[in-house]
């Protein structure tokens, strides 16, 4: 007989194995996936099949166990009492109290305008809260921005100003329904593969059903459609009235649900009538055989849903964008039904939850605003403030907030679980800002960020796993996530910091002992509100997600809104909302005579600082790449593989090139995640300006112009 092998010791000891869900913390698809630790190890990550993600999964949710091999990983504050010192280790005790004395003093000398909060739409909605409550009731500053402002904030502004309310009016099950889907600056094979997937399985069970494409590249999505309308930059507002225009020349309007629930009608009538269709295909830069099959596409009788994001939003007019598509869904009375309506996407894992917390310039929680006297009442009251104590003005939004403190503003600045170093446009402004800024404190999971090294305070946060929280994910579905995992060293879940703060500097109402305490409070503030959750109590989370407005502990939560045809305006009607025509604040010239678009890639997540840990996801896009077509590149003398600079008026960035016919001619594509913690010169930020819409406040990081030359240097 054969002798069993002899084992050592050790193989004989059992491992301690645990598991946990949570939210995946990338896109805003809000996928939830189950982690298996053993030994206090992620050892295996797998997709749940009742979530948003229905089993389903992205590579960089695949690879999430890559995020905790991080070298440079913060697990203790840090900080210098003056620029010219290194930043040395120290306790959460000295680091709250140096930042309390020094905001103190600030309060004390020039008043709550020199101090600003810039956060994330990745934060969870517990710490998105203390930060508001802290910063704008109990320090007075209404300067408080996130990166949200740089990705949705158009959208934000177009539901309010058609719907009087942000948020969604749809859900993930519409696409199950849904016979049209546009996809307008959106894609989602890249950016929201799990959702796309579902998009796809729809166009394959259903023959009827349609995906059309408008973008000025053939992206990964086209690849996937029915049609391809390659809309020029600047041409996104003048495509959708041409829309407008063919479908009301065609007879189908619905004058039964235009008269009913909407107001604006005939001024907005008027307009579309008075716009010649040949110029508006002109400015659209699209070929006629394109607008005519999309025409044919898009009619009453066919449930349409708008799926749209970046490309929408980022622009000198992404509100007018915005609202342009919500009259094309009023007009055909597809709003509030399955299968159909205009679905913003979010590209951060809680850019919903902020903007319900009022992280944003101009808000306040509950979707209540700053410049409103009876909002601001309600909170004062709510967090037991004396009257006046907030102030009536919006703060500074992302981009002149930077300006202004790269001119001396400020005396201190909190930025938390964002990179703007490499993510604002004309990046050196935001580098400038913060060499400026007396007390810059950086609230992060790494030292490994770009604006690490402008701290002065460097507080160590827990990132995914290690903390648990809320989030809200695109279709407003409110979903809680599980602590699995120890945080390392003395790193703290991000509502700790600014609550501890708040207690160090004696102010009332920071005693939150969890984050459930947090969301006890805040669900409060949203109680008759339009995002309602007070009905979203810490024990019904804990059974599974509800989808807001859910405004008692009975009801099931809403997957759609407005579907009674009431809106959240005075007189319960929808509002059309007649915009202006595109017109981007920079165009091509001689000297820089192309377009850059920017976006994302599948292998990697906005600068990097957790996907760039995954080797797998490195091989798959190495280096900073910028895409130009063959005649192009002809004109430059520029082949595949050769190194360029991309130059504008502001900077230039570094990058390989690569040829495609997928681009309109005269335009080209390049992606921001790269920083200079990668490479010297190599963001390309450093190159997109910081022209703002004036609604929205959001910058126009999807067009400028630029000239992209063969460079000597090596790639």
């Amino acid at each position: 007989m054969t002798a069993l092998p002899v084992l050592p010791p050790e193989a004989y000891v059992s491992r301690a194995t645990t598991t946990g869900r949570a939210v995946c913390p990338y896109c805003g698809v809000g996928c939830v996936l189950d982690a298996t630790v053993v030994d206090g190890r992620v050892e295996r990550i797998a997709a749940v099949a009742d979530a948003p993600n229905q089993g389903m999964m992205c590579p960089k949710g695949a690879l999430l166990s890559r995020v905790f091999d991080d070298e440079q990983r913060l697990t203790q504050p840090m900080l210098r009492r003056a620029k010219n010192e290194p930043l040395r280790a120290a306790s959460w005790d000295e680091a709250i109290r140096f930042v309390a004395d020094r905001f103190r003093k600030t309060l004390d000398t020039r008043g709550p305008d020199a101090v600003a909060w810039y956060g994330s739409g990745q934060l969870d909605t517990e710490a998105s809260y203390v930060f508001t409550k802290l910063f704008k009731g109990f320090l007075g500053s209404n300067h408080t921005d996130t990166n949200s402002r740089l990705c949705m904030s158009s959208a934000v502004a177009g539901y309010t100003l058609a719907f009087g309310s942000d948020g969604p009016p749809t859900c993930y099950d519409d696409i199950e329904h849904a016979d049209t889907f546009l996809i307008l600056g959106a894609n989602m094979a890249v950016n929201h593969p799990v959702l796309f997937n579902r998009v796809r399985r729809r166009r394959t069970d259903a023959d009827h059903a349609r995906i059309v494409t408008v973008d000025p590249r053939f992206t990964k999505t086209a690849e996937h459609g029915d049609l391809h309308v390659p809309v020029a930059p600047g041409g996104d507002v003048a495509l959708l009235q041409w829309l407008a225009r063919r479908l009301l020349d065609a007879g189908h309007v619905d004058e039964g649900f235009v008269s009913a629930h909407t107001t604006g009608w005939p001024e907005h009538r008027a307009c579309l009538e008075s716009l010649e269709p040949g110029f508006l295909a002109r400015l659209s830069g699209v070929p006629d055989d394109a607008l005519e099959a999309l025409a044919a596409t898009i009619d009453r009788d066919h449930r349409l849903l708008t799926l749209y994001c970046m490309g929408a939003n980022q622009s000198t007019v992404g509100t007018d964008k915005n609202t342009a598509i919500i009259n094309l869904h009023l007009m055909l009375g597809q709003v509030g039904r399955p299968g159909c309506g205009p679905f913003s996407l979010t590209g951060q894992p809680n850019a919903m939850g902020g903007r319900e917390v009022g992280y944003l310039a101009h808000q306040l929680p509950g979707y209540r605003k700053v410049a409103d006297a009876t909002d601001r009442a309600e909170i004062e009251l709510a967090w037991g403030l004396s009257p006046g104590a907030i102030l009536p003005e919006p703060g500074l939004t992302a981009v002149p907030m930077f300006e202004a403190a790269a001119s001396g503003r400020f005396d201190a600045i909190w930025i938390a679980c964002t990179n703007p170093v490499v993510s604002m446009p004309d990046a050196a402004v935001a580098k400038r800002a913060l060499r400026n800024t007396p007390l810059v404190i950086v609230q992060d999971i790494t030292t490994r960020s770009e604006t690490a090294a402008y701290a002065d305070v460097l507080f160590p946060a827990c990132q995914w796993g290690e903390k648990s929280g809320t989030m809200t994910n695109s279709e407003r579905l409110v979903v809680r996530s599980e602590k699995f995992l120890e945080a390392p060293g003395d790193a703290k879940p991000d509502w700790w910091a600014p609550a501890r703060l708040g207690r160090a500097m004696g102010f009332d109402g920071f005693d939150f002992g969890n984050n459930e305490a947090v969301w006890s409070e805040f669900i409060t503030l949203t109680d008759g509100r339009p995002c309602d959750c007070s009905g979203m109590t810490n024990d019904r989370l804990e059974q599974g997600p509800l989808r807001w407005p859910c405004p008692s502990a009975d009801h099931p939560g809403a997957p759609r809104r407005y579907t009674d045809g009431v809106f959240a305006t005075p007189d319960g009607k929808a509002r059309f909302h007649t915009g202006r025509l595109d017109a981007p604040a920079e165009t091509p010239d001689e000297a820089y005579p192309l377009w850059l678009t920017t976006g994302r890639v599948a292998a990697h997540w906005h600068t990097r600082t957790k996907s760039g840990l995954a080797p797998e996801l490195a091989r798959q896009e190495p280096d900073p790449f910028v895409e130009l077509h063959p005649a192009d590149a002809a004109q430059a003398g520029i082949d595949t593989g050769d190194a360029c600079v991309v130059s504008s008026r502001r900077g230039q960035a570094r990058a390989t090139a690569r040829l495609t016919e997928r681009l309109r001619p005269g335009v080209v594509f390049a992606t921001f995640h790269f920083g200079d913690g990668f490479a010297a010169g190599v963001n390309l930020n450093d190159t997109t300006h910081a022209a703002c819409d004036p609604v929205s406040k959001q910058p126009e990081l999807k067009a400028c112009a630029v000239r992209v030359e063969k460079s000597e240097a090596a790639a």
